[in-house]
């Protein structure tokens, strides 16, 4: 069995934009730009960038809930974009996602017990006692009591709503589980149970999260490796303790600077960066050249004219002409 988990390969995604007129050429909005990346079992990737930097779409699209428009995406050795439907749904108790929002998540109609138990039934794992004594199994695993599975979604704090949610991604014993922020819609002192739970439940149940945040603070404790996107392409791709130690693309750099998380003013030998101003260019129309090269504080001629490549030392690669 490999050590490799999932192993995406040239994914792009990108969505048809309304003709301007009857006939006019059909114009793109290029949302994942040829993303490549690996996740080990056991471990943590975090997706990070502004809004808009192709986070979310990527992660949906490694797991086929957003369509994509080319590349490859192994999961344990097999490609999910070229399975039947048939075979996908199979393949769903395998993959399974926590969403950001733990108010919206939920069906307000259907008991907390049921909303665990769905996937175990539409995927018909199990017989049905056997559910119910997982139901009762998952919510003890994720500190909630089995008395409460007969109340509904309002009843719940967001805390608990978001361990109910938890509770069903686990339902079906998944090996990789996609969190998308799944804490940012908590207050603070509730972020850390959560992340706490998360990270005991990886430990125990050797789980592997894709973990997408805004917040470097979170994906300086949660994960192991991070992916830096910016427009829809990994900037930089490195492990946890050197992407916080030595940053080597700007936009990297930038984003710590800009973390009052992290405080890294108060760290030995610190300097800030030039600050970055400006928006990120449309996806619609890409520059030539690289794409931070507008708001780069050290842009040359060349980050104008060619696209940097996505390269360097093992642990540590950067799509820069000028690394740091």
């Amino acid at each position: 069995m490999t050590d490799t988990l999932l192993d995406v390969r040239g994914l792009s995604v990108r969505f048809a934009m309304p003709r301007a007129r009857p006939f006019a050429p059909r114009r793109y909005l290029h949302a994942v730009r040829e993303v490549s990346f690996s996740l080990r079992r056991g471990r943590t990737l975090g997706l990070v960038g502004e809004s808009g930097s192709g986070k979310t779409t990527t992660a949906m699209a490694a797991i086929r809930l957003v369509s994509p428009w080319q590349g490859s995406v192994l999961f344990e050795g097999q490609d999910l974009l070229r399975l039947t439907p048939e075979q996908m749904r199979l393949q769903r108790r395998n993959l399974q996602v926590i969403f950001q929002d733990p108010y919206s998540a939920l069906n307000p109609r259907d008991r907390v017990g049921a909303i665990v138990r769905e996937p175990l039934d539409l995927l018909e794992i199990g017989t049905p006692d056997s559910r119910t004594e997982r139901v009762a199994e998952l919510f003890s695993l994720v500190g909630l009591r089995a008395d409460q599975m007969a109340l509904f979604p309002h009843q719940f704090s967001g805390g608990q709503r978001q361990r109910i949610s938890i509770a069903r991604a686990l339902a079906t014993n998944p090996g990789l589980i996609v969190c998308d922020e799944p804490v940012s819609a908590l207050d603070v002192a509730i972020q850390a149970q959560i992340l706490n739970l998360l990270r005991r439940l990886q430990d125990e149940l050797g789980l592997s999260y894709l973990f997408i945040s805004h917040d470097l603070g979170v994906v300086q404790f949660l994960c192991d490796d991070v992916a830096v996107m910016y427009l829809g392409q990994i900037v930089e791709y490195a492990s946890r303790q050197s992407l916080f130690a030595t940053p080597r693309h700007p936009y990297t750099r930038a984003l710590l600077d800009s973390a009052p998380s992290l405080e890294r003013r108060k760290s030995a030998g610190y300097r800030r960066e030039a600050v970055v101003s400006g928006d990120p260019p449309s996806p619609v129309n890409i520059p030539p050249g690289c794409a931070f090269a507008g708001r780069c504080p050290k842009a040359a001629a060349l980050c104008r004219q060619t696209a940097p490549i996505l390269q360097g030392p093992q642990g540590q690669a950067v799509a820069c002409h000028f690394p740091a």
